[in-house]
């Protein structure tokens, strides 16, 4: 066979491979394969990636010599790993952005809201559950998705123990104290302390699950609890659900503070609205003379609330009574500051994403009637 047949079969094959979390999108669809060569029994496969820090490439490179070693045991594959450039990126994202996963035929939602780290120890999966009672405790219908697959707290903290059911549209989220449905790995596991010992295409498949599969009924809020960091439940979550804003959650010091600029860069480059910034432990109150101490040194988070052109919205204390009730799954009965800022800036979000779609709506309805007809 000529080279040029061959490295034509390469190519074609390469390019046709699926992206293992958008498996409706083909490697070459998605450009990550602008350039193969052949020479002999050697091939350079040059792989296209949005961002330098994709978890799945190892997993891409793989992929990529198993099909080669389909076509030739010979072959010898060389993958240069590239970060693709303004246009090729912003390309990829807008194929990848299309949700792909359909919402349960029993699930309307207005609004979901992701609550997002740079980093773990922030205290995020308490902001999710914070802010899901304290929606909950203004009348308003709330959901709480636990996409943190492999270290889940949603359960632990809403003293939820009881097993999803399924019912007649689908799996039915558990229902805590005060009506706030959850839906979490570890409500299906056999033991709460059981590890989740999976890679990243497999929990990107039970995040798109619990969008597709639970009957969240009518919300208006359903608030996701992401893991640390930017990399394969967030993309999931970014690209293959209808994400509506992010709330990033960071602490006082700088080093959360860089981090967390990392995550607001990935919410930027995939164009979802970040609705602010929130800072935990951010204080706590001495309970002799009522002062406010400042145990992590001055805060950093008003200059990385700037640098990612957004506002802090709640700075939230250090508070024993808050570990206590999370502890004996309480937190819907906490009642501490701070929380009436972010509920506030959420629910005028809200107001304002709600009065905007309404816009578009009527310009919709507005440029159909020109268009034509009497």
């Amino acid at each position: 066979m000529a080279n040029n047949d061959a490295q034509a079969i390469l190519t074609h094959a390469l390019r046709e491979i699926p992206h293992p979390e958008m498996p409706h999108l083909s490697l070459g669809a998605l450009g990550m394969l602008p350039d193969i060569s052949l020479v002999d029994d050697r091939a350079k496969v040059a792989l296209a990636v949005p961002f330098a820090e994709v978890p799945i490439k190892d997993d891409l490179v793989a992929m990529l010599k198993e099909r080669a070693a389909e076509i030739s045991k010979h072959l010898v594959v060389e993958v240069d790993i590239i970060v693709m450039d303004e246009e090729a990126r912003q390309r990829f994202l807008s194929l990848a952005k299309t949700p792909r996963v359909a919402s349960n035929p029993a699930a309307r939602v207005k609004h979901v809201v992701a609550v997002m780290s740079g980093k773990g120890g922030v205290g995020k999966s308490s902001v999710s559950a914070l802010l899901a009672s304290a929606l909950k405790a203004r009348d308003l219908r709330v959901g709480v998705l636990d996409a943190d697959i492999t270290g889940p707290s949603i359960p632990k903290l809403f003293g939820a123990t009881a097993r999803p059911m399924m019912g007649p549209h689908g799996i039915e989220p558990v229902t805590s104290k005060t009506g706030v449905r959850l839906m979490s790995i570890n409500l299906l596991l056999e033991a709460s302390d059981q590890p989740v010992i999976w890679r990243g295409p497999l929990i990107s498949r039970v995040i798109e699950q619990f969008w597709s599969d639970i009957a969240w009924g009518n919300l208006d809020f359903l608030i996701l609890d992401l893991p640390p960091g930017t990399s394969d439940a967030a993309l999931t979550v970014a690209q293959s659900l209808p994400l509506h804003g992010v709330v990033l959650v960071t602490s006082p010091q700088e080093l959360a503070g860089m981090v967390v600029r990392k995550a607001a860069g990935m919410v930027e480059q995939l164009r979802i609205p970040l609705i602010g910034l929130v800072e935990n432990m951010s204080y706590l109150v001495c309970e002799h003379c009522g002062e406010k101490l400042h145990p992590f040194g001055e805060s950093r988070t008003a200059a990385t609330a700037e640098a990612i052109g957004t506002d802090v919205i709640a700075q939230l204390p250090i508070d024993a009574g808050l570990a206590e009730r999370c502890d004996a799954g309480e937190v819907e009965a906490y009642q501490g500051e701070g929380f009436d800022a972010l509920v506030n800036r959420l629910l005028t979000w809200a107001d304002e994403r709600e009065q905007g779609t309404n816009r578009e709506d009527n310009l919709a309805s507005c440029a159909g009637c020109a268009g034509g007809g009497a």
